[in-house]
């Protein structure tokens, strides 16, 4: 198993949105993503989509591109990204998403020879925006987080049979410089291998912070900083595990 990530694919959810009003860049961005798609992933791969996946307003409004996501190779997980506003309750979601889409929500996903979990994150404190009101909000995301961890560490196991953990997260969870934040704290004290975040576009993904901290490797994945075509961040000799009901 080929473990890829490509985030902030930004489809269109029925708003009639084009992406590039944000730069020539953008153009026909969601047939690019599809062909890099199935030129790179197979059935037997999976895809982390860290937030941000269409414009979106209600669930309805995002069966299409979710049918249309679910129709490519590979099983996909998903987090909540700060514009998924049709992101709806987990059981609504499971019950509509087909069997080879998942979705992370204050717990992690089983998927055989690694574990995933995450949250979506928050501004971190020192960014130009954020403010007083922001600090609840990020605590807020830290309990999700740990929920989140503390659920892939049940299902990774100890010993020579424990399995790699990998965070996804929306927002950056460290700042530019590399520096420690609450987020990069809190996922230290857990057995993570790798961290996969989106969010950022455009000229913030040239100071953004890439490597490895703590030892665990971060990577942006947002999709135009991908070139649209996903990247790959690991691979696995298993072949992915059937989704577990009682795991979510």
């Amino acid at each position: 198993m080929k473990v890829f990530a490509l985030s902030d694919l930004h489809l269109d959810g029925k708003q009639n949105k084009p992406m590039d009003v944000f730069g020539d860049r953008w153009a026909g961005h969601a047939q690019r993503v599809f062909d890099n798609w199935r030129a790179a992933v197979t059935e037997e791969d999976c895809v982390l989509i860290a937030g941000d996946f269409c414009w979106a307003m209600m669930l309805r409004d995002a069966e299409d591109d979710l049918f249309a996501v679910s129709q490519l190779p590979g099983q996909k997980i998903m987090i909540r990204g700060n514009h998924d506003y049709w992101w709806s309750s987990p059981t609504k979601m499971r019950d509509l998403l087909p069997k080879n889409m998942r979705i992370i929500q204050n717990d992690a996903v089983d998927m055989g020879p690694f574990v995933a979990c995450g949250s979506r994150g928050w501004l971190l404190p020192g960014s130009a925006e954020f403010t007083q009101a922001d600090e609840k909000i990020l605590a807020r995301e830290l309990i999700r987080l740990e929920m989140s961890l503390n659920a892939a560490v049940r299902l990774a196991g100890e010993g020579e049979e424990e399995k790699p953990i990998i965070v996804m997260m929306h927002y950056p969870p460290v700042p530019e410089n590399g520096a420690d934040s609450a987020f990069s704290e809190l996922i230290a004290r857990y057995r993570v291998k790798t961290v996969v975040y989106g969010h950022l576009h455009a000229q913030s993904c040239k100071n953004a912070f890439e490597g490895e901290k703590n030892g665990a490797s971060y990577i942006l994945t947002s999709a135009d900083h991908l070139g649209f075509v996903p990247k790959l961040i690991d691979e696995f000799d298993e072949e992915p595990a059937e989704p577990d009901p009682e795991a979510e």
